[in-house]
């Protein structure tokens, strides 16, 4: 007779999870307030229709004087147009992982549009993530000032300067911590790899590319 193949540890954590227990009312109700995020999440959405307001408002004042502006007037108009994307990008990485993160699942497991970013979100990521779109707009916010330095103070240029190093510095600390954490605790990234695996379609289809 030959002997009884081992289960993976997938199949281990399932044989040995214990049956659900009824929540308390008082737990219920703790975890049934994270819902009052919602509000906020649509608040945010709402934040994002009118950057998309403002974005068509350039755009069309960049088409109907695109003849009489010059080129440096030109490229900081196009840098406020990558500023308005990029603080849009931000909201969607906070409506989109903090909903997945602290509210609930979205179920978009296998999605074709499944943001590549959101399989692998967790708090610790997402807060490195934002930290590095804050650095991106903090670069852009620079790049304007460096192109048209006679219209701001050296003062000002001074703290844009030592603002942008101190986002720098916390991404750092936050992607060191993020590290240690996960290196600390593996069990707890693995777990979650094993509850959350990637569908054999897509996983399919990645090789395949």
């Amino acid at each position: 007779m030959s002997a009884a193949r081992p289960k993976p540890p997938a199949a281990k954590s399932a044989a040995l999870a214990l049956p659900r227990r009824r929540m308390g009312v008082l737990p219920s109700i703790i975890f049934m307030s994270r819902w009052l995020q919602v509000p906020l999440y649509l608040g945010l959405i709402v934040g994002q229709t009118v950057y998309c307001v403002l974005f068509i408002k350039e755009v069309w004042h960049l088409v109907t004087h695109a003849m009489s502006l010059d080129e440096t007037s030109i490229m900081l108009a196009v840098l406020g147009l990558i500023d308005v994307v990029m603080i849009s990008n931000l909201l969607i990485m906070v409506i989109v992982g903090g909903y997945e993160t602290f509210v609930s699942r979205m179920g978009l497991e296998g999605h074709p549009d499944e943001p590549e970013w959101l399989d692998h979100v967790n708090a610790g990521v997402l807060k490195v993530k934002l930290a590095m779109a804050l650095i991106s707009i903090s670069s852009i916010h620079l790049l304007k000032t460096f192109i048209n330095p006679d219209a701001v103070s050296e003062r000002t240029v001074i703290w844009q300067v030592a603002i942008h190093i101190a986002f720098l510095l916390s991404a750092l600390v936050m992607a060191w911590i993020d590290r240690i954490t996960t290196h600390t605790h593996p069990e707890h990234y693995h777990d979650l790899a094993a509850r959350h695996p990637v569908p054999t379609a897509v996983r399919e289809a990645a090789e395949a590319d």
